[in-house]
């Protein structure tokens, strides 16, 4: 049996030895690779949990829910307060941290009534490299990890997703509204629903990986290096859509992973 088997056979053990889990689900690949496993190991004792908040596009909460469907799990959506916290809004570094504090706490009273004996997330061994606020509010509520537990690195989980035949497979990295904007720049509803009409206008003209970063007056719109060219061939046109939510100035630029924006900080 091969490395990547053999961390397969561990997954599903230690999820079976949880007997009954929530899965705190996005619709990402690393979280529908999660999902699937519980669903394989555990059938009806695993469900996914999707937060609902101004944070998450109405488009990734269509594309979790039809993820959920084609891989046969219930999929639960519960409102989350985490606008109602000044410190998430402060958006001062952590933000992710009280964001998935509230995640937390609103699963952990809805898994309990439900007799769930577990919360887990889906985080890999490649987080563990990172700085990742939101894993130490995991850490305080007692959210498992089984894919990291079990060594899944994300080449791990992309293929583990082919192998199951999801569409999100090849699913570009993804993440909340809010990290649109600036460190010690405010989170607002109006700001997070801008940011994603301007996403939408985006994908609309055919995009699959899109960042519009909110700068004020200014837009960075970032998109994947395979899409960059074309970006710049309708500069124009995205200027206009984005010019009639009120950004006055567009800048267009490659997308950069977190680990390849750190790199490059690295080397100065």
């Amino acid at each position: 049996m091969d490395g990547y088997a053999e961390r397969v056979e561990r997954l599903h053990g230690r999820l079976a030895s949880l007997e009954r889990v929530a899965v705190a689900f996005s619709g990402g690949v690393d979280s529908s690779a999660l999902l699937h496993a519980a669903r394989t190991a555990l059938g009806e004792g695993a469900v996914g949990v999707i937060a609902d908040s101004p944070s998450l596009p109405r488009r990734e909460l269509e594309l979790a829910q039809a993820t959920a469907r084609a891989i046969g799990a219930r999929l639960e959506v519960i409102e989350t307060d985490e606008m109602e916290d000044e410190s998430y809004r402060a958006n001062r570094g952590d933000r992710c941290y009280f964001c998935k504090s509230a995640l937390f706490r609103a699963m952990e009273p809805w898994a309990r009534e439900r007799g769930f004996r577990a919360l887990a997330f889906g985080e890999i061994a490649d987080d563990l490299l990172d700085v990742r606020p939101g894993a130490r509010a995991a850490k305080e509520f007692g959210v498992v990890a089984p894919l990291s537990e079990a060594g899944f690195t994300k080449e791990d989980v992309r293929r583990y997703a082919r192998e199951a035949g999801l569409e999100v497979a090849e699913k570009p990295a993804s993440a909340c509204l809010a990290s649109r904007l600036p460190v010690g720049t405010q989170v607002t509803r109006e700001r997070l629903a801008r940011i994603e009409r301007c996403e939408a206008a985006l994908h609309d003209l055919g995009f699959r990986q899109v960042r519009v970063r909110d700068h004020g007056k200014r837009a960075r719109v970032e998109l994947g290096a395979g899409e960059i060219d074309r970006g710049r061939e309708l500069s124009g046109e995205i200027e206009v859509r984005l010019g009639a939510e009120g950004f006055a100035a567009t800048q267009i630029a490659v997308y950069l992973s977190p680990a390849e924006r750190l790199a490059l900080g690295t080397r100065g």
